[in-house]
């Protein structure tokens, strides 16, 4: 491990385009990659060339674990899963509609302030929190110098990226919308956590 004021960097993407066995309720599903999702994989992998990625990471849900897998054989490293990257469990809301106003309420309690709410049958806020940033720490802890690519998702990337650090970056959290393979690169050394870049949006069509 090199030196722990060298900053490692993480580029923090969303799956690509995924489809669901039940794909019109909420669901805690692990899903599988469209066609239109590899392409965006591979894509990312291509515009990553001059990177030099030293590994893929991803979560331990299905359509992470596809786009890791396929971008790790692109760049010839290895995708290892790790478990904290994943969404946000929906819990006892599985079955409900997608725009369920519980989870919403929930997840809107989250983004104004108050980690402290449960999704019922599922975790808070500080949960979900607490647990990525805890991910996100050990995998620069073994990269320190080097770059790698960690594949996560939408929900829980809007929600922790911008609160890793103290103040919560409110200009992050305005743009909340993460379209598939959109990647934040995130530096992490001694200090903490720095977002360096953010590909979220105002528009709610790019997701």
């Amino acid at each position: 491990m090199s030196d722990l004021h060298c900053p490692a960097t993480l580029l923090v993407a969303r799956h690509g385009d995924a489809e669901y066995g039940h794909p019109s309720v909420l669901s805690d599903e692990g899903g599988w990659l469209t066609t239109r999702g590899r392409e965006q994989v591979r894509a990312l992998g291509q515009s990553l060339g001059d990177r030099r990625i030293a590994r893929v990471y991803t979560s331990p849900l299905q359509r992470a674990v596809e786009s890791g897998e396929l971008v790790a054989t692109l760049l010839d490293v290895d995708a290892v899963v790790v478990e904290g990257l994943e969404e946000f469990s929906v819990g006892a809301l599985a079955g409900r509609p997608h725009d369920d106003p519980e989870l919403a309420s929930v997840f809107k309690a989250w983004m104004h302030g108050d980690p402290g709410r449960f999704i019922p049958g599922g975790e808070s806020g500080a949960d979900v929190l607490r647990r990525y940033r805890e991910a996100l720490q050990a995998i620069a802890d073994q990269h320190r110098g080097e770059t790698v690519l960690v594949f996560s998702h939408g929900g829980v990337m809007s929600f922790a990226l911008p609160r890793l650090a103290d103040p919560v970056r409110q200009d992050l959290v305005a743009r909340a919308f993460l379209p598939n393979c959109g990647a934040a690169e995130v530096r992490v050394d001694a200090d903490g956590f720095d977002v360096v870049t953010w590909p979220g949006s105002i528009d709610r069509s790019v997701v």
